[in-house]
């Protein structure tokens, strides 16, 4: 008998320790240590009548996060490209006309789904960095009134640009279209109301501002939607996540067996959402906001300037124009190098022309602010750039101190 082969590396290979980093980029974030105990639980069986009970209990915490009453609402398998991709193999036939409202990245990956599934894809363009302009997409719906779907993100990754997403789907539901929405950068990080806004479909990502492992997509449809998917005469060309058969995984009686489920993954978004719940969602909000004006202030103490127009701005992902001489790459390396701070670099027509600071989740706290202000300015005073040491730190603790005397006497006022 043969002996197995031994591919031996050029240096001995050990158990691996990765490095402890400030996470500070588009995603993923920092993951809460609760999260990451949670993770380390002892696995047991994906069908388990404990494992069930905590299944019906993770859809429950979905639903709040969410703000929805849908039944069905569960996390899948998989990373927030797999909850786009659920949505459109489930609810685009052969032939439809969707509409796919593109101002960055991940519409671009919108459109490429429609393809796949053999619709017809209708582009709205928009400019990188500016919000989805509802008047164009009623008026591509005045031309294309038998469209089935309308497809746009809500918090665009690429840019840090949040659309108006009750507007958007107000306007498609006139022409009688369902919607799809693209929110993995909003969910736990600025209001989303599923329900109250009568979106269609939607999913997100568990590691952005749910501070929770990457490698889940939490997703939600309304019952019209499912409605449809009982209804469609297409088999779904995709078996795994194909909403029949899952749905016979995350219902609610007579569990039967469709995949392994990533289980201590399960545990971890499981204990992300109950620390979600116990800071409650509008605190949630309001901390990721505290921390952007924070940032905002620092950044542009030292004459940096924001892609984004304040309205529309992420408060979890600011993207930041990068100062005419500056070398924007190597100032990220330094960053990571020399401080450990990770931050994200520009996509498509912005590479080379951007940073993305992300404020997401358990990253989104003052001394990960005061840490980036403090060294972003050292690296760029190294390279020329006129920054005056303590200017961005004390713009910084300026809008703290500012936040703080105003939330006192509101809470002052209240009483």
């Amino acid at each position: 008998m043969n002996s197995p082969i031994q591919h031996l590396p050029a240096k001995k290979i050990n158990s691996f320790y990765p490095p402890q980093r400030t996470l500070m980029g588009p995603g993923p974030s920092e993951i809460a240590p609760r999260v990451l105990a949670a993770m380390s639980l002892p696995c047991i069986g994906y069908l388990d009548p404990i494992f069930v009970d905590m299944m019906d209990e993770l859809k429950t915490l979905l639903r709040y996060a969410y703000q929805t009453d849908n039944p069905l609402t569960f996390p899948a398998s998989g990373p927030g490209s797999v909850g786009m991709e659920m949505c459109f193999v489930n609810m685009v036939d052969p032939g439809d006309k969707v509409i796919v409202c593109r101002n960055g990245v991940f519409g671009g990956r919108m459109i490429e789904n429609v393809t796949r599934c053999g619709g017809v894809p209708i582009v709205v363009e928009d400019t990188w960095g500016e919000p989805v302009d509802p008047n164009k997409l009623e008026e591509t719906l005045k031309q294309h009134p038998d469209t089935k779907v309308v497809a746009f993100v809500l918090a665009e990754t690429s840019t840090g640009c949040m659309s108006d997403a009750k507007t958007l789907v107000e306007i498609a539901h006139r022409y009688g279209a369902l919607t799809i929405v693209d929110a993995v950068t909003q969910l736990g990080g600025t209001p989303l109301f599923v329900d109250e806004w009568n979106i269609d479909a939607i999913y997100s990502g568990s590691q952005k501002c749910l501070s929770c492992t990457p490698g889940l997509s939490p997703v939600s449809f309304s019952e019209r939607v499912v409605e449809q998917v009982r209804a469609r005469k297409h088999r779904c060309q995709s078996w795994f996540m194909d909403l029949d058969l899952v749905l016979g995984y995350w219902g609610t009686t007579n569990r039967t067996y469709h995949h392994t489920a990533p289980i201590n993954g399960l545990f971890a978004l499981h204990e992300s959402l109950l620390l979600l719940r116990e800071e409650g969602l509008e605190n949630a909000w309001s901390r990721h906001t505290r921390h952007y004006l924070a940032l905002k202030a620092g950044l542009e103490a030292m004459g940096l300037q924001y892609l984004v127009q304040e309205p529309y701005r992420l408060p979890q992902l600011n993207t930041v124009r990068v100062p005419e001489g500056i070398d924007e790459a190597k100032v990220r390396k330094a960053l990571l190098q020399e401080f450990n701070v990770e931050i994200g670099a520009g996509l498509g027509p912005l590479a080379g022309k951007i940073w993305r600071f992300g404020l997401m989740g358990y990253s989104a706290k003052t001394e990960n602010v005061m840490l980036c202000l403090s060294a972003l300015g050292s690296i760029l005073m190294d390279m020329g750039y006129p920054v005056k040491v303590g200017i961005a730190e004390a713009a910084a603790h300026q809008s703290y101190s500012e936040q703080h005397a105003l939330a006192a006497a509101k809470k002052i006022k209240a009483a």
